[in-house]
């Protein structure tokens, strides 16, 4: 990695470039995807899919309350309205028939997340509204895959756009922000390409008002590093899972996460369900045990959407799944006598 990055700062060539090129074509062949166009972070590969498809003032695109803001954030900041419907209680991902009930005359897209590390079920949202545009967050699913009409499919590549995060905390992270959007569709691909620099692919000409969100070059090589590693570290997280799995199935208080049979999740995460689970955070807490809530209150439910006009209880799953998910360290690194470690702390308290 040291010797990567010095010969970059070398050639002092940090803005797109070689780097992001090379990263692109090996993200789009992981993928399954025709194009693959690097931009600054997560959110903005969100962003720039919903101006790509011209989405704004008037629309309405739905998508699921329990995820990271950006999800929704992104709809609002390009003027449209987030339509929130409620989640699947196993998968946390959004519930397919409550998203088609949620269809109306304004609705441009659908934009389901792969929470977690485990895939939507895409295939349910192009049967039950195919002339409806999908465009799928995998932040957190890089790598993931899911059996679709007999084959396995990976994430982004049969929505009509799927966006990527670098975030550091991801199973394949930068060393800063960056992200990465992906298509089949030729058009979508040049509008996106242009969009990240300004509006305009040559410099100084401009044929719409974009925005600056390239991929740094220096991000793009620490990533194409890492990249080759990221399936054998999204098993070592599905070895831990399996181990916490068999060691916490017998607490009655405790429900672990379902994997739906027809996805091969990559673990961005490993949450429970915790009856009494602020009591368990703390006593995580006490005895210096990582975890974290993803995620303490639904998107519907923050002040900043209020003007939407959800109430409390009108998304009693996402609403419930708040109360009751914590996330345990799961990190490829894990050693044996760490994972005991956890499952003890846990343990612990339920048997107090």
């Amino acid at each position: 990695m040291l010797a990567a990055l010095t010969t970059l700062v070398d050639s002092q060539l940090f803005i797109l470039g070689e780097p992001v090129a090379k990263l692109e074509a090996d993200v789009a062949a992981l993928s399954r995807a025709k194009h693959a166009i690097g931009c600054a972070s997560g959110t903005d590969a969100l962003l720039l899919a919903l101006r790509a498809m011209d989405i704004g003032r008037g629309d309405e695109v739905i998508t699921t309350p329990f995820t990271f803001f950006a999800t929704a954030g992104t709809i609002h900041n390009v003027g449209a309205t987030p339509v929130f419907v409620d989640i699947e209680p196993k998968t946390f991902n959004i519930d397919p028939a409550a998203a088609k009930a949620a269809v109306t005359p304004r609705t441009k897209a659908v934009m389901p997340v792969d929470l977690f590390g485990q895939m939507a079920p895409i295939e349910c949202f192009r049967q039950m509204m195919p002339t409806i545009p999908c465009i799928e967050d995998a932040a957190q699913s890089i790598g993931a895959r899911r059996t679709i009409d007999g084959k396995a499919t990976m994430a982004g590549e049969v929505a009509t756009i799927g966006t990527f995060s670098f975030f550091p905390s991801k199973n394949l992270g930068g060393y800063g922000d960056g992200g990465m959007i992906v298509t089949q569709d030729d058009r979508l691909a040049e509008r996106l390409r242009r969009l990240r620099v300004h509006g305009g692919l040559k410099t100084y000409y401009h044929d719409e008002v974009g925005y600056n969100s390239r991929l740094d070059a220096l991000q793009a090589e620490v990533l194409r590093i890492k990249l080759p590693h990221l399936e054998g570290w999204s098993e070592a997280r599905r070895k831990n899972a399996a181990y916490y799995n068999e060691a916490l199935k017998d607490i009655p208080e405790i429900v672990t996460p379902f994997v739906d049979p027809k996805n091969v999740t990559i673990v961005n995460q490993y949450t429970i369900r915790a009856q009494r689970r602020d009591e368990l955070q703390k006593h995580l807490n006490a005895k210096k045990v990582g975890n974290s809530i993803y995620y303490p209150l639904p998107l519907h439910r923050q002040p900043c959407f209020e003007y939407l006009g959800y109430r409390e209880g009108s998304m009693p799953q996402a609403e419930l799944a708040a109360r009751e998910v914590i996330s345990l360290p799961v990190y490829p690194e894990l050693a044996r006598p760490q994972l005991d470690e956890v499952i003890d702390a846990v343990r612990s308290f339920y048997s107090r």
